[in-house]
């Protein structure tokens, strides 16, 4: 009865095939976004997106261009918006619709969109980074970040982070996370520091590009995958550290290891 509703909302609402499929394909992404949303209250810890490996992005060009979108931050970014935001802002400002044929989609009024899509917009680039980092000063930024960490060095990681650095992990109840981020420079880098990536020696590290930023992948003696860091850099200092090991996370990256075990027997 609610799918027959549903389809016959959206035939009325559609005066072309075109149409028709965009209607469905956004009220179904909407209904979706809401029932992630009301999982994700019931998530334990703090929330992440899966993380993405996109070294395969060479061209400069379309580099450039997908790497804000991509970002760990930008999608934290856009999960803060209200599913009706995320669906207007991306049909007007990515798809090029006009605010009618948008307000017929989502079956809200011109006025609404109009102030759906002013409310996103405002609200995206009020948290945007305003000062770029060149993809090379990035690198180096990252590289000695992951030694200082490696190294135990205190002194160097203070000085790569931001005064009000912020660190936030996503174990999802699954393996040891910290249970809400930690904020400033001097704890987060102590944290760091005593972190598992610093205390097992065993495990291994390779720098990649995670959403297209700098990061890590973290793997255990087997060469499993155990964890995937990746770094907000703004400004020539790290703004944020985000560390994703619930396994469910990064099964599509291979096969991964048993975090919780490799601390349990370091304790």
């Amino acid at each position: 009865m609610i799918a027959t509703a549903f389809v016959s909302s959206a035939i009325a609402s559609s005066k072309t095939p075109r149409a028709f499929v965009t209607t469905v394909t956004t009220r179904l992404a909407i209904n979706e976004l809401r029932s992630a949303r009301a999982r994700r209250e019931s998530y334990v810890g703090e929330w992440l997106p899966e993380p993405l490996i996109t070294d395969g992005l060479d061209d400069p060009a379309r580099h450039a261009e997908t790497a804000d979108s991509l970002s760990l931050a930008m999608l934290v970014l856009l999960e803060s918006l209200s599913p009706e935001q995320r669906a207007v802002l991306l049909l007007h400002d990515v798809f090029d619709y006009g605010h009618a044929e948008i307000a017929a989609i989502v079956g809200k009024s011109e006025d609404n969109v109009r102030q759906l899509a002013s409310r996103a917009r405002r609200h995206v680039e009020q948290r945007r980074p305003r000062f770029q980092t060149t993809r090379e000063q990035r690198d180096e930024l990252a590289a000695r970040f992951f030694a200082a960490v490696e190294q135990g060095d205190l002194a160097g990681l203070e000085a790569l982070l931001a005064h009000d650095v912020e660190l936030t992990g996503d174990g999802g109840g699954k393996a040891p996370a910290i249970a809400r981020p930690l904020r400033g420079r001097n704890r987060v880098a102590r944290m760091l520091i005593d972190s598992v990536a610093a205390r097992i020696p065993e495990l291994s590290l390779r720098l990649v590009e995670v959403n297209s930023g700098p990061g890590a992948l973290y793997f255990d003696a087997g060469g499993r995958l155990i964890a995937v860091v990746s770094l907000d850099i703004g400004r020539g200092q790290i703004q944020g550290i985000s560390s994703v090991v619930n396994p469910d996370k990064l099964a599509h990256l291979g096969t991964t290891g048993d975090l919780g075990s490799l601390v349990r027997g370091r304790v």
